[in-house]
């Protein structure tokens, strides 16, 4: 039996292991398990990674760009902003890439078309690291806000009327409203959002969380981040793929 895996510190709200095992049965693949690996701190996946029978792994928060200093490589987009959410392990050498930046832009045109659209980035951290790179790879401008600015990131505090009116994609990269912290939200003024702005939250359980549901009650368009849970994690089955057939 061969293994494929997440890692992060809190997978209570992970829908992976039921969508590959899903996959595996509409597939037909009799020969592979998915399994969550909760660590408390990042030096525990050394205990992971001598599990000669894991052969590809997923990367949530906190890890993605911790992970990077048990990976023997890493490639792609991957090496540009380093952060990684897909290990493809072959013989105990480890390689790092990055599924995220490709199934966030496939699910934003999806989302928002053709519009040009300048977006608001929503926290600083390995999951954002991707969706920056997604975002000045399709030109589309953004600010980052983030609780800790700086000359190059805004503050909460600066989200006013004239910033809401330039950026009108709004994308909530952090954990905020995350199951079972469910009744946590990104502090924006939700009473400037109008039925001209998009908002995207990458927390997909709850499917509806407080961000979403506050742009909502202001006309705002809304959608989660189950989409590209979907895509990211058909990216990191081809790249294991090459591994195994």
């Amino acid at each position: 039996m061969k293994k494929l895996g997440l890692i992060g510190s809190s997978l209570k709200h992970s829908f992976s292991k039921s969508y590959f095992k899903k996959k595996f049965l509409d597939l037909n693949i009799k020969n592979f398990r998915y399994d969550l690996y909760e660590i408390s701190k990042i030096e525990k996946v050394i205990n992971i990674l001598k599990d000669k029978s894991i052969v590809g792994l997923n990367v949530t928060i906190p890890y993605k760009q911790d992970i990077i200093k048990y990976l023997h490589e890493i490639k792609g987009d991957a090496q540009n902003i380093k952060t990684v959410n897909t290990i493809k392990i072959i013989n105990g050498y480890c390689i790092g890439y990055n599924t995220d930046i490709l199934g966030f832009k496939n699910s934003l045109k999806e989302y928002i078309g053709s519009k040009k659209i300048n977006a608001i980035v929503l926290g600083n951290g390995g999951a954002s690291q991707a969706i920056q790179f997604a975002l000045k790879s399709i030109n589309i401008k953004y600010v980052i806000v983030s609780r800790n600015f700086n000359k190059k990131i805004i503050s909460y505090n600066e989200l006013n009327n004239d910033v809401l009116n330039e950026y009108k994609l709004i994308i909530n990269t952090t954990s905020l409203g995350m199951y079972p912290y469910n009744n946590t939200y990104p502090k924006i003024p939700y009473n400037l959002l109008t039925n001209k702005h998009y908002l995207y939250d990458l927390v997909y359980n709850p499917t509806k969380t407080l961000f979403l549901q506050k742009g909502e009650k202001m006309g705002s368009k809304i959608i989660n981040g189950f989409e590209m849970l979907k895509k990211q994690a058909d990216l990191s089955w081809e790249i294991w793929q090459n591994n195994f057939f």
